[in-house]
């Protein structure tokens, strides 16, 4: 019983994980675009003087979300696979988890540097593979879902939320929508609400809307050209996380301008007053966790004025004390995660059926 209760939890840390680290879709700044190039790629006056203004005297390019016009629309798939392995208690627990999140973005208003997108969850595909058991969810096929983590993943879909966003800084100001997605998820899981009331709070949906926006640089770059982007995300009783990203200008092909990203992810266990907090079956106690980047590009169009496609792949180890029951178990960790974001004009083909 022991065992079968601190497994379930680490599955929903695993899951928390992934919603945590995602992909970031942080694009940098294009070296040049010869005259030549110009030529071939604009057919109109108008849209050769932007690329003018977006190319520096010394050569760098501007990359900037020109696709941020009020009633303007585009889609996103972000999918993760996670494969991860735990040794619990002399037990090997191999879980695989593959989700897939359809965002669409519609932008509702524009003053000054402030702009209001709406951002809602258009589909979701998920599977977990646990201790010879497969959990399957797909909103696009499934009218109903026939487990309790489906009817988690269920309620998910539809809902939305309202992003203030600098666009001279590329911060997020504001996430609205919380308290309305609780709600929703409460209903698929009452046993659920300590924990989301914790982990989803509004710094915390800040932190996850901001890779789709705030990772530009808002410095013009060239080829070589390295910047660095920190971010904090506290998810109360799961711990904290310290991302840092590394990113370096590689090349342009047209209008696609490819990044290199390497990561480092910090995690921090809870403290004493949130550890165990929100219903978790057990307290984080002690984590010793590295990380190491596999690989990661992000390519952003510099046309349509947003990120075309991020990846990144990561490796996590380490050791893990945790309480369950009043007794103290150790856990060893080792877990990779591939994580992709493409962006699209159009709404998820599914949708369409």
């Amino acid at each position: 019983m022991l065992l079968r209760r601190l497994v379930a939890g680490l599955v929903v840390m695993g899951f928390l994980f992934a919603v945590a680290v995602p992909v970031s879709g942080q694009p940098g700044k294009d070296k040049k675009d010869d005259k030549k190039k110009d030529d071939k790629k604009e057919d109109k006056k108008d849209d050769k003087k932007d690329k003018d203004k977006a190319t520096t005297p010394e050569g760098k390019v501007n990359l900037a979300w020109t696709s941020l016009v009020k009633d303007k629309v585009f889609y996103q798939r972000m999918k993760t696979t996670t494969n991860q392995n735990m040794k619990i208690m002399g037990n090997d627990v191999i879980q695989k988890q593959e989700q897939t999140f359809h965002f669409s973005w519609k932008t509702t208003e524009v003053k000054g540097d402030k702009a209001t997108i709406e951002q809602e969850i258009k589909g979701v595909v998920m599977s977990i593979e646990i201790g010879g058991s497969t959990i399957k969810y797909n909103s696009f096929t499934d009218s109903t879902a026939n487990n309790p983590l489906g009817d988690f993943f269920k309620a998910l879909v539809g809902s939305k939320f309202i992003v203030v966003l600098d666009t001279k800084k590329l911060e997020v100001d504001s996430v609205g929508g919380r308290e309305d997605f609780i709600k929703k998820l409460v209903v698929a899981n009452q046993q659920m609400k300590p924990l989301l009331e914790q982990i989803l709070s509004p710094e915390a949906l800040k932190e996850m809307a901001a890779p789709t926006f705030a990772v530009i640089d808002t410095k013009p770059v060239g080829k070589g050209d390295k910047w660095v982007r920190k971010t904090t995300l506290n998810m109360g009783p799961i711990g904290s996380y310290a991302n840092t990203y590394n990113y370096e200008y590689v090349s342009a092909e047209k209008d696609l301008h490819k990044i290199k990203v390497d990561a480092l992810l910090e995690y921090k266990v809870p403290g004493d007053a949130t550890a165990g907090a929100g219903g978790l079956p057990f307290k984080i106690k002690s984590a010793k966790l590295a990380s190491k980047t596999l690989s990661g590009e992000v390519l952003f169009d510099s046309a349509k004025g947003r990120l075309a496609k991020s990846t990144l792949k990561m490796e996590l180890k380490g050791e893990l004390s945790i309480e369950i029951g009043g007794q103290t178990t150790a856990v060893t960790l080792t877990q990779t995660q591939d994580s992709e974001i493409e962006t699209s004009d159009n709404p998820p083909a599914e949708l369409k059926k």
